[in-house]
């Protein structure tokens, strides 16, 4: 059932693209263009490991192909490729929910990791709204995976001794754990807005969540975590240019 529904999630763009191809107005609409953008993320862990959200860039490039106007409906497959500083901050608190002092330095303990990876999301892509000037609401949804490229760690206590008498989460052995699985893969959805202007080009402005399907470490009987997934919250801003246009466009 799951490998069954993995195939429908991943082939979704495809199908949605085939499918209204038959019928509507035709498009054959392709834009290029650049996006950036603010990436929030965690590690799903199991056992749990006690978290706020890791902070990162994202950026990179989108491609998006415009094929028919349905009724009201723009429908379009849109791409990127987006290098992106994800990972997880852990929030070391005690049994009052206070921060954790290390006694060496007299500040709260503090750990972060930042991975480095790079990403391929290929969304369905419908909008709503005016094509050529104005304004338009989209929504998009399809898969993504990507790549760790490297990785670095941030901590202000010593890593091969931390100090887990006074945590109410002792969760630690992630901290010599680096990345077993490189390849990463999930879904994402989003929706946002966008305002196009012939002479200009199209920007759209997006907030998107993705829910990794892969973890980032093993996840057997003899593995440590039975579960390390990403969860990840974007805000982007996409900026396109147009370079094929439909001739004689029927509106």
């Amino acid at each position: 059932m799951l490998n069954r529904l993995l195939l429908a999630i991943f082939i979704l763009p495809a199908v949605v693209t085939t499918a209204t191809a038959q019928v509507g107005k035709y498009r054959n609409d392709l834009s290029l263009g650049v996006n950036a953008g603010y990436v929030m993320s965690n590690v799903g862990f199991n056992p749990k490991v006690n978290q706020t959200m890791h902070g990162g860039i994202t950026g990179g490039f989108t491609f998006r192909y415009v094929c028919e106007k349905y009724f009201n409906t723009i429908c379009a497959v849109q791409a990127e490729v987006n290098y992106a500083r994800i990972g997880w901050k852990e929030d070391i608190l005690d049994a009052q929910d206070a921060p954790v002092i290390n006694p060496a330095t007299g500040s709260a303990e503090q750990y972060s990791r930042t991975m480095n990876y790079i990403q391929i999301p290929i969304f369905a892509h419908l909008g709503w709204g005016r094509e050529e000037k104005g304004c338009q609401f989209f929504v998009q949804a399809g898969p993504q995976i990507g790549f760790c490229i490297g990785e670095t760690t941030e901590a202000n206590f010593p890593l091969d001794a931390p100090n887990t008498d006074d945590r109410v989460n002792n969760i630690t052995a992630q901290y010599s754990m680096p990345v077993e699985n490189k390849f990463d893969y999930g879904i994402a959805a989003g929706l946002g807005l966008e305002y196009s202007h012939p002479k200009i080009g199209h920007f759209q402005l997006e907030g998107r969540y993705y829910y990794g399907l892969g973890n980032i470490y093993g996840d057997s009987k003899k593995d440590y975590f039975g579960k390390s997934n990403f969860g990840n919250i974007v805000v982007k801003l996409t900026y396109l240019i147009d370079i094929i246009k439909t001739k004689n466009r029927e509106n």
